[in-house]
């Protein structure tokens, strides 16, 4: 087994695969900064230290400590923000209806699933947020034989 890290790089290829590359290496790679790194580099500046020697100490840039001293001032607190998306509408009342329909149905399928819950709750749901919504309840697809 290798003992080297697993870096992040840019991938190289045509504008298309590229497109898709570089969004499985943002969503990836791209982490918010511990709540620990945060308050020490708070900490720092609160000693006295200019933002450039504390930027280069944590190897930060200056405007995210800049964010971190407003995101202190407005808010009182430094945490990671949201992170942006679309609200999941169905994705809650699907798991907690689920698993009665599962234990019910333990050998429908995904689509067979996908109807009875169009059926009882009028709502259309896809094959994916099923298996989502048994992935999060820890079902799996097993069939009985």
């Amino acid at each position: 087994m290798s003992t080297r890290s697993r870096t992040c790089r840019l991938p190289k290829g045509s504008p298309r695969a590229l497109y898709k590359r570089i969004d499985l290496w943002y969503t990836g790679c791209m982490k918010a900064y511990s709540q620990d790194l945060r308050q020490r580099v708070l900490r720092a500046i609160d000693q006295g230290k200019n933002q450039a020697e504390v930027a280069e100490t944590f190897a930060i840039s200056i405007p995210t400590i800049r964010r971190y001293l407003k995101g202190r001032r407005e808010s009182g607190h430094v945490l990671p923000k949201a992170i942006p998306g679309r609200p999941n509408v169905k994705g809650a009342a699907l798991q907690a209806g689920l698993l009665e329909q599962l234990e019910a149905n333990p050998d429908a399928t995904r689509e067979q699933h996908c109807q009875m819950w169009e059926a009882t709750h009028s709502v259309k749901v896809s094959p994916a947020s099923i298996t989502r919504a048994r992935q999060a309840l820890g079902w799996t697809r097993k069939k009985r034989r």
